[in-house]
């Protein structure tokens, strides 16, 4: 019997995994250089925090949570996004109690039931970044940047932003019962209509043609605004075309979690199909309240790891698969005197910071050498009886086939200038 990968999950594996690596460090760096400290949380947490916190009328909580019960007795979940997650941890450590705003960023794993699909997966990877504590427009304007300058990093340019507000909870009563009161009237089966009586801002976001059909002149939060939440909007905005960060107005942007108030945003690609977000956010300010903490305005974001190696796969970024070396020095010894020095020998490039490899097996030269052309080093080390006699060492540029006899002491060094 094999195994496989459970449905809707993956492997990543070399030479690609090291993309994934180096994607989620650029989405990073940005946070990180604006002092977002690390933060890392469970994989799960009790059930009740996402129930409470991401929302009972989520498609998420009501159908999509990997829930069980642990051998105490307790309902536990896989974490289906990091948000209420961090505000947990930073309620439960007292982080609040410090400078404000606590800014933390975060990368894991994230575990959602969905239909399996390109672009959607029950198993997969954000980089996000949380700022708790403060309500200022400035904060939100430098999120939706850091996010914007984390995909610049990889050289993405079909990554678009599409900004709205959904109000505060002074504004937001008035705007949800014109938004009920016109859904009422629609043709829509009956969880749907539940949904509208739980949060109707949550049919906005259902996909499904025939009910987008029926949207068509559905009361938009923009023109129920208090002057407070309007005057925060122009903010943000103002702030971002000033930091030069090109964004599209989105009257019917909403997201799928309950706890988002305010500036909510969404960075989408064409070149993905109908999973077309590649990372979103926006600011959710009664979230700590939600879970049994004090007042807490806060904003984030979470990117979508995969999804973003897919933009740039779209956009030819990833074409040359096995670009960057994975191994600079690959040895080749023959012999079994020769296998124990180059041994030593390798493990000395190592500790000297280069990334080296050897034959294994006792291949011969023929064997070893293919296995040095395969792994991509730029330059190889054959060593043989007479070379061990000479106390020398043969090191040939796999690029040009020149090879020169170099003293077995001063092969180290020789090479750390190679690659200075």
């Amino acid at each position: 019997m094999s195994f496989q990968a459970p449905k809707g999950t993956f492997d990543w594996t070399p030479p690609r995994s090291e993309r994934v690596l180096a994607i989620r460090e650029a989405l990073a760096a940005p946070a990180r250089r604006a002092g977002y400290g690390y933060i890392e949380t469970p994989v799960f947490e009790d059930t009740a925090l996402f129930a409470r916190g991401v929302g009972e009328s989520t498609d998420i909580v009501s159908k999509e949570m990997y829930t069980f019960t642990d051998k105490g007795g307790r309902s536990l979940t896989l974490r289906p996004e990091g948000t209420a997650s961090v505000v947990r941890a930073v309620l439960q450590h007292g982080l609040h109690n410090g400078q404000l705003p606590v800014k933390l960023w975060y990368s894991g794993s994230q575990f959602r039931y969905e239909r399996a699909q390109k672009g959607r997966y029950r198993h997969f990877w954000q980089v996000g970044a949380e700022a708790l504590g403060s309500e200022d427009p400035a904060l939100d304007a430098e999120l939706i940047m850091l996010a914007a300058d984390g995909y610049a990093g990889l050289g993405l340019t079909g990554v678009r932003l599409l900004i709205n507000t959904l109000g505060c909870k002074e504004c937001r009563p008035g705007y949800r019962a014109a938004l009920q009161e016109f859904l009422r009237a629609l043709d829509l089966d009956e969880p749907t209509r539940a949904r509208i009586e739980i949060n109707p801002l949550r049919v906005l976001d259902d996909k499904r043609p025939e009910v987008q059909a029926q949207l068509a002149g559905a009361p938009m939060v923009v023109d129920h605004l208090c002057g407070a939440c309007k005057t925060y909007h122009e903010e943000v905005r103002s702030l971002l075309t000033a930091s030069g960060v090109a964004f599209a107005d989105d009257p019917r942007l909403v997201r799928g979690l309950d706890y988002y108030t305010r500036t909510t945003f969404e960075f989408v690609h064409d070149g993905l199909g109908s999973q077309s977000a590649v990372g979103g956010g926006g600011r959710y300010d009664g979230l700590s309240e939600m879970i049994g903490g004090p007042s807490l305005p806060s904003v984030g974001w979470a990117l979508g790891v995969d999804r973003t190696l897919l933009a740039m796969e779209a956009e030819g970024l990833l074409a040359d698969e096995a670009a960057g070396e994975r191994v600079q020095v690959y040895g080749v010894p023959l012999g079994e005197e020769a296998r124990r020095r180059m041994f030593l020998l390798v493990t000395e490039l190592r500790r000297a910071g280069l990334v080296a490899d050897m034959s294994f097996g006792g291949k011969g030269l023929k064997g070893a050498m293919k296995g040095a052309d395969r792994s991509g080093a730029r330059y190889a080390l054959v060593l043989g009886e007479r070379d061990l006699a000479a106390r020398a060492v043969q090191l040939k540029d796999l690029t040009t086939a020149e090879q020169t006899e170099v003293p077995l002491t001063e092969v180290v060094d020789i090479l750390k200038g190679k690659f200075s």
